[in-house]
């Protein structure tokens, strides 16, 4: 049996070790942009320099499983076709493309691991004073502003959201911002309208006022890369996989959809969603965490990434 795993997130390194362990003659090739696994939560701690979110995928994925850096163009009909031409046939294949992100003109975006390592190199560049701007008042951000002012308390970092830590329950939302007030972050609660580029950005709020910013990240997950729609299958409005009560595509039922790509009712972008069916949250994220406890989280290790990927389980 061949089964192709496109992406090799979460979601989709978790599928690969569960049918490698479970399906005995199955032949799984993994095909990812990129020949590591990257720990998404831990991305903001990539960009402070307090941890390396990269894991090589033979460190991650069990034995036997093929492993194939590539670009998938399209999928569907039994063939997955890569953007070099290279076609691998298939019986089953689970789309696990996950998330992405569109940043507005001027900043950087810290949720995909190119905009992680751009963030990473021009924050080591700025120096004691200088304004660090994190957009997205969400987990991504909260963690995204906690992790650098912890790491870098020299420089001056503001927290911009619509409402800092709103989606947080009430006790949850006042220890997030009280931990980032301890770490000396600034939180507006205001939309930006625009960043203006240059030697120094300008940040525009829709209340009009303006400051100045030395690197202007950005922290909001806002779509699904357009894979399963340009390969044809049925999306939803927000362009995640239409997919049946097993995660099977409703256009192909040999195509299964796990994680942030499938419409799955009732489920939020996370990492989780491929873990356990009925999909259950967790309540915070590492991040929130950070930002609530003068404690710090313990760093994951490669052995303890490879166990919680499904390698050893």
């Amino acid at each position: 049996m061949q089964v192709v795993v496109v992406g090799s997130g979460y979601s989709g390194t978790l599928v690969a070790n569960r049918v490698a362990r479970k399906v005995k003659d199955a032949e799984v090739t993994v095909i990812n942009p990129r020949p590591d696994f990257v720990e998404r939560v831990r991305l903001h701690q990539q960009i402070a320099g307090t941890y390396s979110a990269a894991t090589p995928l033979a460190e991650v994925l069990r034995e036997g499983i093929t492993a194939r850096v590539g670009t998938v163009d399209k999928i569907g009909e039994g063939t997955v076709a890569l953007a070099d031409g290279e076609r691998i046939d298939f019986d089953y294949a689970f789309l696990a493309v996950g998330s992405t992100v569109s940043p507005i003109p001027g900043t950087v975006p810290v949720g995909t691991w190119e905009g992680a390592q751009q963030a990473r190199a021009a924050l080591a560049a700025l120096t004691a004073g200088d304004h660090v701007t994190v957009i997205g008042g969400g987990p991504t951000g909260i963690e995204t502003a906690a992790e650098i002012a912890e790491a870098r308390p020299d420089l001056r970092v503001r927290l911009i959201g619509s409402s800092v830590g709103g989606g947080l329950s009430s006790g949850a939302h006042r220890r997030v911002r009280a931990g980032l007030e301890r770490l000396t972050v600034e939180i507006i609660d205001d939309e930006v309208a625009e960043v203006g580029s240059g030697a120094t950005d300008i940040v525009r709020l829709r209340s009009g006022r303006e400051m100045a910013s030395d690197l202007t990240l950005w922290a909001i997950v806002s779509g699904v890369p357009d894979l399963a729609a340009r390969s044809g299958l049925e999306v939803d409005v927000r362009g995640r996989a239409v997919v049946d009560e097993f995660l099977r595509s409703v256009s192909d039922q040999r195509i299964f959809a796990v994680g942030d790509c499938a419409a799955v009712p009732g489920a939020r972008f996370a990492c989780y969603t491929a873990y356990r069916r009925p999909f259950t949250p967790p309540t915070t994220s590492l991040a929130c965490s950070r930002a609530a406890s003068p404690n710090r989280i313990p760093s994951r290790t490669s052995a303890a990434a490879s166990r919680w990927a499904g390698r050893t389980r």
